[in-house]
């Protein structure tokens, strides 16, 4: 693919194309699927962990109620309800010493579980694999790397918070002013500051989760594009699972349910993103190089034979 130094609007048909191709190339329901069931494993470990975190400067009860209410918005009341009872259960405190010490060491493990796992997807986009060669350090690097997404989740929560909080006060006291016009004004920031915040998570997902040494430059319109396509994409699951209700089958594992697929709905698009940032980076940059404990896996050539013909596909 020819290099070219400026990306120009007109490009971005061609880009999206090509990062179809390669997002369908992947499997991503493979790895959406993956990652879903990891982030059921995670889901304790991750909400206390966050909700400590964040809770610290705004109030736990506060930010686990914030957390219920997306988590309802977006797949249900009863969901929500099962998210609670899980916080509830991983936040007693009625243990010794060593045991909770255990326990918090646990939670930090399974927390980081689902970003180790999103980083071994982000590797098959982007052709690369492990070197066996590099050992613990490499596995300690990427759990510690792991957490910090964790606490950088938690930041962008205090910070979304605070704006937050910041446009209802100003949303009370305009819509005195002018209230129907101001509704929908309301509601077009909520959506951009949702935007902003998811983009920046995406954004640094991008830059450091592959074993790629990738630049800033590279990121930046994939992880923007993606968090656009991740809000959208999220009125309309929460408008699915609200009209056809896929979980009711289910029965008690109902909500269970409901997180896997909402998960795995969702890291379709995100792997896209991945893909997208690929294609581009490949295409802008001069040279892109697996990190310092990773290398390129090297697709071989497939030899298939029909009959007495032999075809040779490039992989």
């Amino acid at each position: 693919m020819g290099k070219e130094n400026r990306f120009r609007i007109r490009h971005l048909p061609g880009l999206l194309w090509e990062a179809g191709k390669l997002w369908n190339k992947n499997n991503p329901w493979r790895l959406g699927a993956v990652v879903a069931y990891y982030a059921v494993l995670s889901l304790p470990g991750l909400l206390v962990v966050v909700i400590n975190a964040v809770g610290a400067f705004w109030g736990q009860e506060i930010v686990q109620g914030e957390i219920t209410g997306q988590i309802s918005e977006a797949i249900g009341p009863s969901a929500a309800e099962s998210v609670v009872s899980i916080i509830e259960n991983s936040s007693k405190d009625d243990r010794t010493v060593f045991a909770t010490v255990m326990g918090v060491a646990v939670l930090i493990f399974g927390a980081t579980g689902v970003f180790y796992q999103l980083q071994i997807s982000m590797n098959e986009i982007w052709s690369v694999k492990v070197d066996p060669d590099a050992g613990w350090w490499k596995i300690i690097k990427d759990r510690a790397l792991s957490l910090a997404f964790v606490m950088v989740i938690a930041f962008l929560l205090i910070i979304s918070f605070v704006v937050s909080t910041a446009l209802t006060l100003l949303s009370s006291f305009l819509s005195r002013l002018w209230e129907p016009a101001f509704v929908f004004i309301a509601q077009f920031f909520d959506f951009a500051l949702s935007t902003f915040v998811i983009g920046l998570l995406f954004v640094l997902i991008f830059r450091f989760m592959p074993d790629m040494k990738i630049r800033w430059r590279s990121v930046w319109l994939g992880g923007f594009m993606t968090a656009l396509l991740f809000n959208l994409g999220k009125i309309l699951l929460s408008l699915y699972f609200g009209a056809a209700d896929p979980a009711s089958v289910y029965g008690a594992a109902g909500s269970v349910v409901l997180i896997l697929l909402w998960v795995s709905y969702s890291c379709l698009i995100l792997f896209f993103g991945a893909a997208f940032t690929r294609v581009y980076a490949e295409k802008y940059e001069a040279a892109v190089h697996p990190s310092d404990f990773a290398m390129k896996v090297v697709e071989k050539d497939i030899i298939v034979e029909k009959g007495d013909e032999e075809i040779k596909t490039e992989g």
